[in-house]
């Protein structure tokens, strides 16, 4: 008898649980609580879909709560796109999902995504959009949906193959590769290319740059705090290949890329100019900032910083180098590279090493030596001549001083030496600025 009175007593609790979960309110005073009562977007380039945000819907209340339906406000008409609890607003059904339930206690989760449509207009515009949550009572919430959209020229696979010139107000968004023709010389003034993940620049004839930023098409943020243009590895870099010359960059920025720019080996000659750099930057790459091989190249005022792999490295060949800063404070790895980097070989190849001339220049970075220099044949040139410049490596006696000319040799045990001569090295929020802090001692060298 007692088990029979326990077994009904389990089951009317259990009837009396399920009847109170299948209550749902109508009064107006109960109402849906949101993880956030705005989603921002980050800019996005329109016609190009974002990445996807979500936000959490919950009831808090003593009873379940039933959505009569669930809708943009604007329908189909901004280019948001939302999916609530697994079902999408359809735009076939005029952006809108009806008779959901939110028992008490429970949530539902809300995806958003956008893909904007064209502003006709230069500069990024303002995009907005509420999703309207109309419960059985008959009150509505909503959240609002925010985003900036900036029109953009895209191209996909783009082949020079004749003598051109990009001159562009509106972004160019680059997929696949850019493709300069051994027969043409490309000319991009005043523009920024934005490359998607894995599109570069391909370079077998001439590129020219003249104020033009290099970067990822990355517009959102990886943390709040942290946009992914803060971030290396976004697109390949700039190739310049073997029958590549006379290659111009100046006032321009080449920055998180993989590699930033790679020149390839090609039968040395002192009289064929590979590469010719002046006040441009290559900032924080996955792999090496600014890599050589066995060309004749020269750079003035230029900044090499933060590379996993080499800021700059020299493979042989002919480097003039005046006036650059050339930092090494990659935050992301220990094993980094050196800052400045000087061979007459790579791997298994020899490339005599003409000459590496350094002068009123700046290599420091994080590590006790940051300066690289290395040969494995003595039967192979080896040539390298510092002048007026600051060099974070152990001191080398030159008696004759021939090699060494007015160099201050840095140390950790400097009382201002690393990050310490600039303005700004923030590794939480990488951020930096190479301008020179009034306390460091390399007044008039480096690029600024």
């Amino acid at each position: 008898m007692t088990k029979r009175i326990i077994l009904f007593l389990a089951i009317l609790s259990a009837v009396v649980s399920c009847s109170e979960d299948d209550l749902f309110t109508t009064s107006q005073t109960a109402l849906l609580n949101f993880s956030t009562d705005t989603v921002k977007v980050d800019t996005v380039f329109t016609s190009i879909g974002s990445r996807m945000y979500d936000f959490w819907v919950y009831n808090t209340n003593k009873e379940g709560i039933r959505l009569k339906n669930v809708r943009l406000q604007n329908g189909n008409q901004s280019g948001f796109r939302v999916n609530v609890d697994g079902s999408y607003l359809d735009n076939s059904l005029g952006s809108v999902v009806t008779d959901l339930e939110i028992r008490k206690g429970d949530s539902i989760r809300v995806f958003v995504e956008l893909t904007a449509p064209e502003n006709k207009g230069l500069a990024p515009q303002m995009l907005e959009d509420n999703i309207l949550f109309t419960l059985e009572s008959g009150i509505t919430q909503k959240v609002n949906l925010r985003a900036v959209s900036w029109d953009a020229d895209i191209k996909k696979d783009l082949i020079v193959k004749s003598d051109t010139i990009i001159e562009s107000s509106t972004p160019i968004v680059i997929y696949g590769n850019l493709i300069v023709d051994s027969a043409a010389v490309l000319t991009i003034k005043n523009s920024t290319l934005y490359f998607h993940d894995g599109a570069g620049v391909e370079v077998y004839g001439t590129l020219v740059a003249d104020n033009v930023v290099f970067r990822g098409d990355r517009l959102d943020h990886m943390f709040d705090y942290l946009p992914y243009d803060r971030v290396s590895g976004l697109w390949k870099g700039i190739r310049l290949h073997a029958s590549s010359t006379d290659n111009v960059i100046i006032g321009s920025e080449i920055r998180n890329a993989v590699n930033g720019l790679v020149c390839d080996s090609a039968a040395f000659s002192e009289y064929d100019r590979r590469l010719y750099m002046e006040r441009s930057i290559v900032h924080n790459s996955k792999g090496h900032g600014v890599e050589l091989f066995n060309a004749y190249a020269e750079f003035l005022k230029c900044q090499f910083t933060n590379a996993q792999g080499d800021c700059f490295s020299v493979h042989g060949g002919l480097a003039l180098v005046d006036s650059c800063t050339v930092g090494q404070f990659y935050p992301f790895v220990g094993g980094r590279g050196a800052a400045l980097r000087f061979s007459n070989f790579y791997k298994d190849y020899n490339y005599p090493l003409v000459g590496l001339q350094m002068k009123n220049s700046i290599v420091t970075g994080y590590d006790e030596d940051v300066v690289m220099g290395e040969s494995k044949d003595s039967t192979v040139a080896y040539g390298f001549y510092f002048e007026n410049s600051l060099l974070r490596t152990p001191e080398i006696k030159d008696s004759l001083q021939q090699t060494f000319v007015n160099v201050k040799w840095e140390s950790a045990k400097d009382s201002i030496q690393g990050k310490q001569h600039f303005v700004l090295i923030d590794e939480e929020n990488l951020k930096y600025d190479f301008h020179l802090d009034s306390l460091s001692t390399a007044h008039g060298m480096g690029c600024y």
